[in-house]
């Protein structure tokens, strides 16, 4: 599966972005889709997950950000909202085949290119 995040941005403190990720092919309601990120100097961490088995998120957004998908679009989801400085980092959305708790970068096999979201305060 090819994988392209977009919907990244500068948005002040408090205020609310969606990301998206768009995917290729006929089996994309198969896959187990997840979103990361990365900020300037840090590990690349987790941020939320959905699959066949259900959905779940990183203590860090749990409240604020939503993760969701349309099969019929080939289209995953990140709902942003009350958006803090500390969450300025590239956003990557990830798949892998099957489903389960997979919550490391090295689970997934597929990757999309990076969208930037900048949070000022």
């Amino acid at each position: 599966v090819q994988l392209q995040a977009s919907g990244g941005g500068l948005v002040q403190a408090g205020g609310s972005l969606r990301l998206s990720c768009a995917g290729s092919g006929r089996t994309f309601s198969n896959y187990h889709m997840a979103w990361f990120r990365q900020a300037p100097g840090k590990e690349r961490e987790f941020v939320a997950a959905n699959g066949r088995t259900g959905e779940y998120d990183a203590d860090s957004v749990k409240g604020r950000f939503t993760i969701s998908r349309d099969n019929a679009k080939n289209t995953m989801y990140l709902q942003m909202n009350n958006l803090k400085p500390e969450d300025t980092a590239v956003y990557y959305c990830a798949a892998r085949s099957s489903s389960g708790y997979y919550t490391r970068s090295s689970d997934y096999p597929y990757w999309g290119q990076g969208t930037q979201v900048t949070v000022s305060s």
